[in-house]
């Protein structure tokens, strides 16, 4: 008997869920309810995706992951004669929080010269995101991304084993 009154409730809440008006699907979408509006932003519209030359001199790589969780992180950037970064571009394997932190970071650093590119903090990216202290790690992967990048800039840029230096 309480198999038939439970079969008449779900076919009394279908009928009542069909009737009723629905909220179009992408307000319902996780993002937008989990997320604040900036993260939403960066994740449905990143900036700067994609890769680099990485085998040219004047482009460093950082790649970066976080085994708790799984996001991957790459970061790239490219730089001028003159030290300055004028392009970056990143691809990441992760929430929305991790892609939106690579997006930002890839904004942030463009324009700004390799030791000014050090300053970005993930305590910076994580306010300018409103992120929760529970994705507080997608904001240090993009600082620890950055870093590594320049640091393989730094390292493209030393004279390489019986090559003399420049002066």
């Amino acid at each position: 008997m309480a198999a038939v009154g439970a079969g008449r409730l779900r076919r009394a809440a279908s009928a009542l869920l069909l009737r009723s008006p629905r909220l179009p699907a992408r307000e319902l979408s996780a993002p937008a309810r989990l997320y604040h509006k900036k993260v939403v932003d960066h994740y449905e519209n990143p900036r700067n995706v994609g890769s680099l030359d990485k085998t040219s001199k004047n482009v460093g790589t950082g790649l970066v992951g976080a085994p708790a969780c799984g996001d991957v992180m790459k970061l790239q950037i490219q730089v001028d004669e003159k030290g300055k970064i004028v392009d970056a571009r990143f691809k990441t394997f992760g929430c929305g929080s991790a892609i939106a932190s690579s997006s930002l970071a890839t904004e942030w650093v463009k324009g700004k010269t390799v030791e000014e590119a050090l300053t970005i903090k993930n305590t910076d990216i994580a306010k300018e995101l409103c992120l929760p202290p529970v994705k507080l790690h997608c904001s240090m992967l993009a600082e620890d991304a950055i870093k590594a990048a320049l640091a393989d800039y730094k390292l493209k840029q030393e004279p390489k084993k019986g090559e003399p230096e420049k002066q």
